[in-house]
């Protein structure tokens, strides 16, 4: 055995660890554990450009036209032999290696405009060649499965893989997310943003909001008014931060905002967007949109601007959350507030036990 790889006790005191020393063994440390995960993704890049090749071979062939409805135990059984240990060769995988390639080719075949989006160098090639995009490596063949099996259409598919990639969602966490219909609810809140921030700003803000939160992690019983839903959504802070979304910090519910001694008022709850460096004040209704809730909301939000946000934050928004809102009287109510606000919809435990019923009994 090599003298350096002999059991000894490591003393440190021939050297002085200052904070030089301290800062580059962090260094060191991050470097180690990046180079793990680029070897990883290359790992996990072969095999998903390997199952790609597979999936465009299988129907670029014509497979099961060829070689009968047999093919596909077939060919398990074949690789299989020739690769023991590997575990990806069952039937029901290679059918999902044809199904994923097919659900790509097909949507761009059907919309070669969006070819861009994945490999700039992929604009000019023939579709039924399409190569599998780089990014696609960083995505788990699990999670792939979810979003060919789960989603319609190609910009939902798209709108899944940047999520995962930027926020590192586990693949339970994705299909929480699809099943709740995110991509339908993400930005789609009615807002005035269009007319209230700049260009530049308005559809970040928007991918903000949601049409409907899921707040699921809350009883129909819990909520009878407005003050209920404001404390059991206190009580489930963390719960109501993963609903938002990634980004949001919350500060605190009913700040005091004293104008003076004798007007003095309590805003719901207060966020502060990180990555957007903007305050986002939420009220919360347990009953219908109505008017009048724009007016103070718009009020709370010059507020925030005045005596919160910074030198170097944006602009502030609003976001009113009720029971239900009609869409015109929610336009017409923001055409002339000249602060940015959004209204959206909630759901809570019993709408959600309900659906769930509904699409066992359908089932059935």
């Amino acid at each position: 055995m090599d003298k350096d790889n002999n059991p000894t006790f490591i003393f440190r005191d021939g050297m002085t660890a200052d904070k030089e020393y301290i800062e580059w063994l962090k260094e060191l440390k991050a470097r180690y554990r990046q180079s793990q995960v680029t070897a990883s993704v290359k790992v996990n890049t072969a095999m998903l450009e390997y199952y790609w090749c597979l999936g465009r071979d299988i129907i670029q062939l014509k497979a099961e036209s060829k070689w009968g409805s047999g093919f596909f135990n077939q060919l398990s059984l074949d690789l299989k032999s020739t690769f023991p240990n590997e575990t990806g060769f069952s039937v029901t995988n290679l059918k999902y290696m044809r199904r994923w390639y097919a659900f790509y080719n097909e949507s761009f075949l059907n919309r070669q405009q969006r070819v861009d989006e994945l490999e700039s160098e992929n604009r000019q090639q023939r579709v039924d060649e399409l190569k599998m995009p780089v990014f696609f490596g960083q995505i788990p063949w699990g999670h792939h499965i979810q979003i060919i099996t789960k989603c319609q259409s190609l910009d939902e598919a798209l709108f899944y893989i940047n999520k995962i990639i930027e926020e590192g969602w586990k693949r339970g966490w994705l299909e929480t997310q699809i099943n709740s219909k995110l991509y339908q609810k993400q930005g789609s809140a009615i807002t005035n943003f269009d007319t209230t921030l700049p260009i530049a700003q308005s559809e970040s803000a928007k991918e903000l909001l949601k049409k409907e939160y899921d707040l699921s992690f809350i009883t129909v019983e819990e909520v009878k008014k407005e003050k209920d839903l404001e404390n059991a959504l206190a009580k489930n802070i963390t719960q109501f931060l993963l609903e938002l979304g990634k980004g949001f910090a919350y500060i605190g519910r009913q700040k005091e905002l004293r104008i003076d001694d004798e007007s003095v008022f309590f805003p719901d709850l207060l966020f502060y967007h990180i990555p957007q460096r903007r305050y986002v004040i939420i009220e919360l209704k347990a009953v219908k949109f109505m008017p009048e809730f724009a007016g103070k909301l718009n009020f709370y939000v010059t507020a925030a601007d005045k005596l919160l946000r910074g030198k170097d934050d944006n602009p502030s928004v609003g976001l009113l959350i009720c029971k239900t809102a009609k869409k015109t009287i929610v336009e017409w109510s923001l055409q002339d507030i000249q602060k940015p606000l959004g209204v959206a919809t909630y759901q809570l435990q019993e709408v959600v036990d309900r659906t769930i019923a509904e699409l066992e009994q359908k089932k059935e």
